[in-house]
């Protein structure tokens, strides 16, 4: 079976990274365009940022088509560097703020980064430019930080403070701001009219859990028309046309981004802070009135619910909230925000953001147990996961994609993109789905996430949906755990919620009974919320199976 999306009057509104700020601060210069808890960025104000950062940049000698590192937390600094790297014509390479050291060097070496942009600022929340030194032990020492020749990283020719006056192997920021008066007032905008939709914006790299991370390419097209069509078009959209969108999580994960730049295309209102804090977010929800909010997933929404300060009534002007979780989440939080549409949506860096999203008039049961259809310019499959032949509604495969938001490969990387990418410019995802009977697709986690047990293919977020039903369960994760006999059988990590106690003994019993019996956990390990071992935005299964692999590897 395939989809893609129903025939709209709409027409396609694409354009480079940088005109989309551009064009909001023309047209609605006075505007917000960034709300954080302690001050507020105006259009007009961002875009001179960003155009001074710009000229700061061309001073170093960066040149369209280069590629430029930028690791910031969110905040005025990342996302002037990220218009002024666009703005030039070069490539922005988001890093991973949760990166080890390790990685966090590979992605500047294998990404080819010529000039790495990060904070050093006095009480910043984490430590970048120390984690970069690790990644790069040459840095340190370097005689000039914008003469820079390290064998670690060999395109590298520049580090630079945004924020800081004083961290070793970085130019400061007042440095950095000298070299503006080098280049000419209009020399940026003269580089960002020659920049091509299909030119590459950004190289997005994976958490890479499992190895290396892997640079997914991707055009200024890919990272801007769906996002501006959807906050244009779909999420939100009040009566004035201007939302006031919140979303916590960080800006160089896709999740956060693509929406971010949906934002700024649509002249909207964009509203996050440095790191997510509860009591700080459900105030500036409040406050500045949210009309749509892209928490994505349970680890954000779950504190926010619980918290003594939370009122559904505070919330009264928010029409849109993205949310992936299981259905028991999904249906608690409509029940307390009845008046807002709870949007189902999957996505991926490799297709630069949300592929399919549910339709405005779903039911609650249709929106908790399906993440809707194919965007406008976008077509999906689901394919056999053995023998790679279309299957009908209810039976679950791979899901593949093809259309404009797909990316062109994984930088360096020709064996993997022709593992990912067919002839016929399919994705091959690696996620599981199937197609409901109204014809939206349904996950049921990843390739590697189905578990074979005695020759029955069992999706473990199957599972993991079922036990999450325990009025005790705060959040469960099902990995598979090595097995003579059957292969495999599943395992259960569950969080406890608070103020409540069960036992492993009465989760199986749960059960049992009510779903097949090689469905049912064969263990459970309980974890406490700061146990959870995790991704920049989700949990590690992989760090999962190997606690598995070590307690059944343990002496009795």
């Amino acid at each position: 079976m395939r989809a893609s999306a129903e025939p709209s009057p709409r027409w396609a509104e694409a354009s480079p990274i940088a005109d989309l700020l551009v064009r909001s601060a023309v047209e609605h210069p006075d505007r917000d365009a960034l709300v954080f808890p302690t001050h507020r960025v105006t259009y007009v104000e961002l875009l001179e940022g960003a155009r001074r950062v710009a000229r700061g940049l061309l001073g170093l000698g960066a040149r369209p088509g280069e590629h430029v590192a930028l690791l910031a937390p969110n905040g005025v600094e990342f996302v002037e560097a990220f218009f002024a790297i666009s703005m030039i014509g070069g490539v922005v390479v988001p890093l991973n703020a949760r990166h080890r050291a390790e990685e966090l060097g590979h992605v500047i070496d294998d990404g080819e980064v010529v000039a790495l942009l990060t904070t050093d600022a006095e009480g910043q929340h984490s430590d970048l430019a120390g984690a970069l030194r690790q990644g790069l032990p040459s840095l340190a020492a370097a005689a000039d930080p914008i003469a820079l020749a390290l064998p670690e990283a060999r395109r590298l020719r520049a580090a630079v403070l945004l924020a800081g006056e004083s961290s070793p192997g970085f130019l400061p920021r007042s440095r950095f701001d000298a070299l503006v008066d080098s280049v000419a007032a209009d020399e940026p905008d003269t580089l960002r009219a020659r920049v091509r939709l299909r030119d590459v914006g950004a190289i997005m790299y994976t958490s890479g859990t499992t190895a290396h991370p892997k640079g997914c390419v991707l055009t200024h097209e890919a990272m801007t028309r769906g996002p501006v069509e959807r906050a244009r078009h779909r999420f939100g959209v009040g009566d004035d046309g201007h939302d006031v969108t919140w979303s916590p999580g960080p800006l160089f994960h896709i999740g956060t981004l693509a929406p971010f730049l949906g934002v700024i295309g649509s002249a909207g209102t964009f509203v996050t802070d440095v790191h997510f804090e509860p009591t700080r977010a459900l105030h500036l929800l409040v406050r500045e009135g949210v009309t749509v909010a892209f928490p994505w997933f349970p680890a954000l929404v779950q504190p926010l619910l619980d918290h003594p300060e939370f009122d559904p009534a505070a919330l009264a002007e928010l029409r849109s909230l993205l949310l992936i979780g299981p259905s028991v989440l999904l249906e608690r939080v409509q029940a307390l925000l009845p008046e807002c549409e709870l949007v189902a949506a999957c996505g991926m860096t490799e297709a630069a953001g949300i592929y399919a999203v549910s339709d405005p008039d779903d039911d609650v049961d249709l929106r908790s147990r399906a993440q809707g259809r194919a965007c406008p310019g976008m077509e999906i499959r689901i394919v056999d996961v053995d023998f790679g032949q279309d299957v009908g509604p209810g039976v679950i495969g791979e899901i593949l994609l093809r259309g404009y938001s797909v990316m062109e490969g994984y930088h360096r990387a020709p064996e993997k993109t022709a593992e990912a990418l067919d002839a016929d410019g399919w994705l091959h995802t690696g996620d599981l789905y199937s197609f409901t009977p109204e014809g939206q697709v349904a996950f049921h986690g990843r390739l590697k996430d189905m578990l074979k047990v005695g020759g029955e293919n069992v999706a473990a977020v199957e599972i993991e949906s079922f036990v999450a039903r325990h009025p005790a369960v705060e959040w469960v994760e099902v990995v598979g755990r090595p097995d003579e006999r059957l292969d495999e059988v599943p395992v259960a990590f569950v969080e406890v919620k608070a103020g409540h106690t069960v036992t492993e003994a009465e989760l199986l019993e749960f059960c049992t009974g009510r779903i097949a019996r090689y469905k049912v956990p064969r263990a459970v390990v309980f974890l406490t919320a700061s146990e959870w071992p995790r991704s920049a935005t989700k949990i590690n299964k992989n760090e999962l199976r190997a606690r598995v692999r070590a307690l059944a590897e343990a002496p009795a």
